[in-house]
């Protein structure tokens, strides 16, 4: 892959990207405000305490990952091919166990912030929906973002120009699409 040698050329192969990312953003929030979203956040006290940290936390988790594949794919290490790959397996489950434990940190932070402020919540309620939205977030994260970065490394597209706006994009819209699943799934549960 050439280098990007100019000002110019780093903004033209991130603005389709960037203006991608944006209209998704835009289409999170429309989910975030809708009815079924505000009911569910009203119904299940912590939720809102928990949403922003959960979406940042994608971006954090999955973001890595994304950093880690494009300096493989540079550095030469790691071939952009869907094939079995001891680096790029161990990094795509790392960051799985990352995002699994973090969703779950989340829930019982969320919960004790719930306690000190002298209010009530069920902290199975809120592990059990940062669990579905982490585990149905962490399995879409990882396949788009790997498949991305490989076929647009092939396709001659810088992947760093791809992973931050990519990880946002997605960790924004299905992570609140995730999280009401998860409300859905624990009160049918419950």
């Amino acid at each position: 892959m050439p280098p990007h040698d100019t000002a110019r050329d780093i903004y033209r192969g991130a603005l389709p990207v960037v203006v991608v990312s944006l209209v998704a953003g835009l289409f999170a929030g429309t989910i975030l405000g809708s009815d079924t979203m505000r009911a569910g956040i009203e119904s299940v006290p912590g939720l809102l305490l928990l949403l922003p940290a959960f979406l940042a936390t994608r971006g954090g988790v999955y973001g890595s990952l994304g950093a880690r594949l494009s300096s493989g794919l540079y550095q030469g290490v790691i071939e952009p091919r869907f094939e079995l790959d001891e680096r790029v397996t161990n990094a795509v489950l790392a960051s799985f166990i990352n995002g699994m434990a973090v969703s779950v940190f989340i829930a019982v932070v969320a919960f004790v912030v719930l306690l000190v402020l002298g209010q009530t919540g069920s902290l199975l309620q809120l592990v059990g929906i940062m669990l579905v939205a982490g585990f149905l977030s962490a399995l879409l994260m990882l396949s788009v973002l790997v498949s991305i970065v490989f076929v647009g490394y092939r396709r001659g597209i810088d992947p760093d120009n791809l992973v931050g706006p990519l990880v946002t994009t997605l960790g924004d819209v299905f992570g609140v699409f995730f999280l009401l699943v998860g409300i859905r799934v624990v009160g049918w549960l419950m």
